[in-house]
């Protein structure tokens, strides 16, 4: 008798297993990946947090997620081996060193982003141009050089041909704008999306200059991405209308 009933448990078992193997596979170009890593320049915080989302409704049972930070620290983390799916740098220049380090191909930029001068709502220091942070007294918030946002400051002032010697370098745009929503200094440069997404909690000031040190935003998948398939919907999300219209209602600029 135990031949006769062990037969059709076993087959029992055999097609609920073949069943269950079948729901688990996602995205079989992924090696069934359900995560999608992308590391982030911290000025895309609010727009790829966007995005993400409505990757995850397109993607049903997709997690995204993020790593925002400054561009130059997010490329040495990827060359360090930490494993992301999708970069998108702030320059060039720090998509170089992922590209130089053979870890991402042709990557494509999407967007461009340029300075303004953020001050606190009430300007007690009267800021109304870029020469007006060289003034006595003047606290300024810059972000280091070696940042994409800090780069652009220090081609902007150099335009301008001024010196200004700020009271603290931030390693990225956001922790430079956080020092004017304090009211730790007086004003600071940063891009102009970061002034929007503040909503009303700083101003924002243009300058001639900033159109001398405007940023090509590079996104690019990974050549060790551990969900390939992922990478490359995302970047396409990225790219597509749909995409663009988030981006440009930030303040972004089309490449």
């Amino acid at each position: 008798m135990r031949p006769t009933t062990f037969r059709p448990v076993l087959a029992l078992a055999l097609v609920l297993t073949t069943a269950l193997s079948g729901c688990g596979s996602r995205d079989t170009s992924s090696g069934g990946a359900t995560t999608l890593t992308v590391f982030a320049a911290a000025s895309l915080t609010g727009t790829f947090t966007e995005l993400g989302k409505v990757f995850e409704a397109e993607n049903p049972g997709t997690t995204v997620r993020f790593n925002f930070g400054s561009s130059a620290t997010l490329a040495q983390q990827i060359v360090q081996g930490a494993p992301a799916d999708v970069f998108a740098a702030a320059s060039p220049a720090t998509m170089r060193t992922v590209t130089d380090a053979s870890l991402a191909t042709a990557p494509v930029t999407f967007v461009r982003n340029t300075l303004q001068i953020a001050v606190p709502v009430d300007n007690p220091a009267k800021v109304d141009d870029l020469k007006d942070l060289t003034g006595p007294g003047v606290k300024v918030a810059l972000c280091a050089v070696q940042v994409p946002c800090g780069a652009a400051a220090a081609k902007a002032l150099d335009a301008a041909g001024l010196k200004v010697t700020p009271v603290t370098l931030e390693q990225d745009v956001k922790a430079t704008l956080t020092k004017v929503e304090l009211g730790e200094v007086d004003a600071a440069l940063v891009y102009r999306t970061d002034v929007i997404a503040a909503g009303g909690g700083v101003r924002g000031i243009g300058f001639p200059e900033a159109g001398k040190a405007i940023n090509d935003y590079p996104v690019a998948t990974l050549t060790k991405a551990p969900a390939p398939g992922l990478a490359r919907r995302f970047v396409d999300l990225v790219l597509s209308p749909r995409g663009r219209d988030v981006l440009t209602r930030a303040g972004f600029e089309a490449p």
